[in-house]
């Protein structure tokens, strides 16, 4: 059994306070989907640069979420060991370097190692933004995380634009990066002092490095699966799907993505209104419907105005089911807030590891459109599989 005891500050905080603890968190979340937004917004242009083939894109984005999964087993216990409010810092400031260096590469290994720190840092900064957004959420008795990931949507919307503006005006990757980079440092200098410091109090049984996983975390990672899987090919596939099938030209390549999480966005942010009117369970079959809808949609019709409408819909589709997931997650009785994150987060990112790279090789044998629809079916897995999940009211 876990509980989380917090400095009397924040206990007993006014109003104000907590709201100003609130915008903090949000704006750490702004500063990750910002740096992850930045990324996704050049991968065309990185595989153009570097002379790359579909197949060669998707070997390469393995390197990405095998970083995540590299540090994994030990995010979540460092998290719980350091608290979330040092691992966060420390770790997203390594964030916003790697993704300086990802500018910098000339050859494909260097974008595959760039990548795989960028994936390593990812994941440190991932699971202690969610322990603090799920302290947060705790600190306001009602469901907020949502908000949270909205945030975090909003800014990977706006860094979909500022890649639009840098694309327009001709400016390198790098020179790129590292003007988010300068946004994302100054996120954080003005907002550090506000995270929640709180140290969960575990009894020892729970220590144990190696045990049984709680059966609801693991359904609702598999969960999280089959939406990252959807997410990843999203972000990472998108752009080269409006500038090879649809065959946009210049910087409308960007118009699938950012369509994509303006919706994403919209959708996180109405999302914690439909939960409660609604109810959990479903909210993530009507969802689920939406994500398969979406990529159908898109692969029948590959034209610009019917592909923007669907990835409309899939960013809506996809948008409250992982803020869900890590919100029920996080409030598990029996597992430290970060360490459930964890679990949840390593069946979760295997739909990273998944998506993307199965995408180019789909993509290399029978071409791109049939490997959306792959992918289209995840949307059903998961409208199928949260009715079978008794945990989700």
């Amino acid at each position: 059994m876990t509980k989380t005891r917090y400095e009397k500050s924040f206990k007993n905080a006014k109003a104000s306070y907590l709201n100003r603890i609130r915008w903090a968190v949000s704006l750490f979340y702004c500063a990750m989907g910002l740096t992850f937004a930045s990324w996704a917004s050049r991968i065309p242009d990185l595989k153009t640069a570097l002379h790359l083939t579909d197949g060669d894109l998707g070997t390469i984005l393995f390197a990405l979420p095998l970083g995540q999964l590299i540090v994994m087993p030990f995010s979540g216990k460092l998290v719980t060991r350091f608290s979330s409010y040092k691992v966060l810092i420390f770790s997203l400031l390594l964030y916003v370097f790697s993704l300086t260096n990802i500018g910098l590469a000339t050859q494909p290994w260097h974008l595959a190692l760039g990548l795989f720190l960028f994936g390593m840092f990812a994941n440190l900064s991932n699971i202690a933004v969610n322990t603090q957004g799920v302290y947060t959420e705790l600190l306001f008795k009602r469901t907020i995380m949502g908000s949270f990931h909205g945030a975090w949507s909003i800014s990977g919307f706006s860094g979909a634009i500022l890649g639009l503006g840098m694309i327009a005006l001709g400016l390198s990757p790098y020179i790129h990066f590292l003007i988010v980079a300068a946004i994302a440092l100054l996120l954080i200098a003005f907002n550090y002092r506000f995270l929640i410091r709180t140290k969960d109090k575990i009894k020892p049984e729970s220590k144990k490095f190696f045990s049984k996983p709680d059966k609801n975390l693991i359904w609702l990672g598999v969960i999280g699966f089959c939406c990252m899987a959807s997410e990843g090919v999203m972000f990472d596939w998108s752009g080269i799907y409006f500038k090879d099938v649809v065959k946009v030209q210049g910087s409308l390549v960007v118009l699938g993505y950012a369509s994509y999480m303006i919706m994403m966005a919209s959708g996180r942010f109405l999302g914690d209104v439909f939960i409660h009117k609604f109810g959990r369970k479903l909210v993530i079959q009507i969802s689920g419907v939406m994500i398969s809808t979406g990529l159908f949609i898109a692969v029948i019709f590959p034209y610009i105005v019917p592909c923007t409408l669907s990835f409309m819909v899939v960013g809506l589709g996809v948008s409250a089911i992982v803020p869900t997931v890590y919100s029920l997650a996080g409030k598990n009785p029996s597992v430290p807030p970060g360490e459930a994150l964890t679990i949840v987060s390593s069946v979760s990112f295997l739909g990273f590891l998944m998506g993307p790279p199965v995408i180019g090789y789909i993509a290399e044998w029978f071409g791109l459109r049939y490997s959306f629809a792959f992918i289209g079916i995840f949307g059903i897995l998961i409208a199928f599989m949260v009715s079978r999940i008794k945990a989700i009211a």
